[in-house]
């Protein structure tokens, strides 16, 4: 079962997609917000994009690109607007298939499925996380909010998923040593305490501020 993520405005074509899809065993969700493509995206964590052209406020080349900028997830376009201009700007924006519409929901079955067997060897789980618009990739160890983006340590990763995995809780300090270094023992507290301070220097360079909050004498949480 994978899941996919529908970018369609037709209510009724984007309710029939999303049965059909389901109707085959995958997990299915359509955009709510066109304004908020991205960000509901990084939420969901699709392992394949289903994404109209003529879209509200953005069209679906912004959302491409936006989208690549953080994932190499697979994108089908979808567009009544299939002229050879149209298809070339789908794939020169990271596109990796086109449909046009009118098109049949078995056609539609057999191109899924030949991109989730191109680009997966098995189903694994989605690599992003997101938080406030805080997006986190613990494949490529990056974070990014809006245009910014920087680059993680070892150390770092392993914090920011821990955080992530228990949001809005405190994470304890014994934890995040045992997680990191696999012991409490012979490690300097203070340690822990510097890659947290350039955790949050890192966060705070893109634009996240104040969101990694220290529980004195417990631990950190993600606020």
């Amino acid at each position: 079962m994978y899941r996919i993520l529908i970018v369609e405005d037709d209510a009724v074509i984007a309710k029939a997609m999303r049965g059909y899809l389901e109707s085959w065993g995958h997990e299915a969700a359509c955009v709510e917000d066109f304004r908020s493509v991205l960000q509901e995206f990084a939420a969901y964590g699709p392992q394949l994009v289903l994404l109209d052209i003529s879209l509200p406020f953005y069209n679906g080349y912004h959302w491409c690109s936006e989208i690549r900028k953080i994932s190499k997830v697979p994108v089908i376009f979808i567009s009544s607007a299939s002229d050879n201009m149209n298809i070339v700007m789908a794939v020169n924006m990271g596109g990796d298939d086109f449909l046009a519409k009118p098109f049949d929901l078995d056609v539609l079955g057999a191109k899924v499925q030949a991109i989730l067997r191109r680009a997966y060897d098995f189903a694994g789980e989605g690599s992003l996380l997101e938080h406030n618009g805080l997006i986190f990739d613990r494949e490529r160890g990056t974070v990014s909010c809006g245009d910014a983006q920087a680059e993680l340590t070892k150390n770092e990763i392993g914090i920011l998923q821990a955080l992530f995995e228990k949001k809005g809780r405190t994470v304890r300090r014994d934890r995040l040593m045992e997680k990191l270094w696999q012991s409490d023992s012979f490690i300097d507290d203070n340690t822990l305490t510097v890659n947290v301070a350039r955790l949050r220097k890192k966060l705070e360079e893109v634009g996240a501020h104040d969101m990694i909050k220290t529980k004195k004498g417990i631990g950190y949480a993600l606020d």
